[in-house]
Formats: C-alpha cells, structure tokens, sequence
C-alpha cells in the first residue's frame, strides 16, 4: 500500500500529512512533486494544507493547473482515494473534483483554533472508524474556510449523504456559535458522488497523536488504510 502526498509550490502541511501517514499510521508514504504527471504507482494521494503558489487569484486557482492535476482526474476515475486538507480541499473544489466554492471566512479574520465536528456518515472510505453521530474534535487555521454551494446543491449533498462533517457545538447541535467560517449549513467536509474524494476544511494530520492535543484524526487515515484492505472501492 502506497500513498503520496503531493507538494506544490507554497505547502506547508506535507510533511505534518507525511509524518502522520507514514510514522504514525505506518504504511508507506512519499512526497509527490506538484510536476509528477504519474500516480499509477499510489493507492491514495493527500491534497496538504499551506497556500499553493501563494494563493494568487484566489485560493487553489493556480494548483488546479498543475501537472499532477491532470493526472489526478484519471486516479479518481480508477476509484482510489484523494483526500484534500484545508488549501487540498480549496484545490479539489477549483478543479471540479467537488462540487461549491470556497469564500473567505464570514469574520474577515484567519480562524486557528479546534473546533468540534459531527461525523455525518460514517460509511465512506475516509470515516469508517467512526461511529455516526459521533462529535470529534479537529484544529483548524483558515482564512479562507467559508464553503459555498447554491441551495440546490446543498440540497443534494445533503439527500445523497455527501455531508460528512460538520461544525457543532459540543453536543453535536451546529449552531451559529460553533461554526468558525460562516460555512454554508455549518459543512466542514463533503466527498464526492462516487466516494472517493473527500474534501475538508479542519486537520486530520494536526491530531494524530496525542502529543498535539487530541487522536481524533488518526482515524481518518486508519480508515483509508482498512478501506484500502478490504479493497472496496479501487479497482486495481
């Protein structure tokens, strides 16, 4: 089992999504360059966390156009997994891959700070080491986390299960309070219609251990790995 974790110009999060993947989780781990135009080799790429060519325009508008996008597009269509974290997720949105915009957060302010979550469906590749319903905590740190879909969309994503995490309050109500971004229906993450790609604002990497606060995140990459396994969704 292999994953990479792509690097473009202007990440700062590959090596925290390294570190958690290959030493913690324990599976083999390699930084893909943002050039690499060939994944063939990988089960799952990590879309990291920084501000990719400086988040010029907007952010992940120029990363959408890198090389490795290209061969991104066939990677998802094969069923293997793509997970983008916080700047990964802005990329995934810019490159169609999933479906909304990412506005700036509602408060004008960059947001770093943990939040809780509510895990919405607990049956994708990414979140079956969760239990439904059940409230996690995450660390955030945005400017840019304000996610954007016309109601029709959100509707959608909503019907289908598409939601998979959400900002609430402690005791798993998103209320307005517990929502850092001003984020449409308090949405901290979505997947893909097919279920392979999941996008999300909050870090997975940054709560791997118990050293940095809380173990949270460490299931979602246990996840991926078991979902890997059983070989549910890649067709290899």
């Amino acid at each position: 089992m292999r994953f990479g974790v792509v690097v473009f110009p202007g990440s700062n999060c590959d090596t925290d999504a390294y570190h958690a993947i290959k030493d913690v989780a324990g599976v083999q781990c390699e930084h893909v360059w943002h050039t690499t135009t060939d994944l063939s080799g990988f089960d799952a790429i990590v879309l990291p966390g920084g501000f990719s060519y400086g988040d010029y325009l907007r952010c992940g508008a120029l990363a959408r156009f890198s090389p490795v996008m290209e061969s991104l597009y066939g990677f998802v269509e094969k069923g293997r997994l793509v997970i983008g974290i916080c700047n990964g997720f802005q990329v995934l949105l810019e490159a169609g891959l999933l479906p909304g915009a990412m506005l700036a957060n509602d408060v004008l302010e960059f947001r770093c700070q943990w939040v809780n979550l509510k895990v919405e469906n607990n049956k994708t590749p990414f979140t079956l080491l969760y239990d439904p319903g059940e409230v996690i905590r995450f660390p955030i740190a945005h400017g840019e986390g304000n996610y954007y879909a016309e109601p029709d969309v959100l509707d959608e994503l909503e019907r289908t299960g598409r939601v998979v995490l959400r900002y609430v309050d402690g005791s798993g109500r998103p209320t307005r309070e517990a929502n850092p971004n001003g984020a449409a229906r308090n949405i901290a993450g979505i997947i893909n219609e097919k279920g392979n790609v999941l996008g999300l604002m909050p870090h997975p990497e940054r709560c791997a251990e118990s050293i940095l606060g809380g173990e949270d995140g460490r299931r979602v990459f246990l996840s991926m790995i078991k979902s890997l396994e059983s070989g549910a969704l890649a067709s290899r």
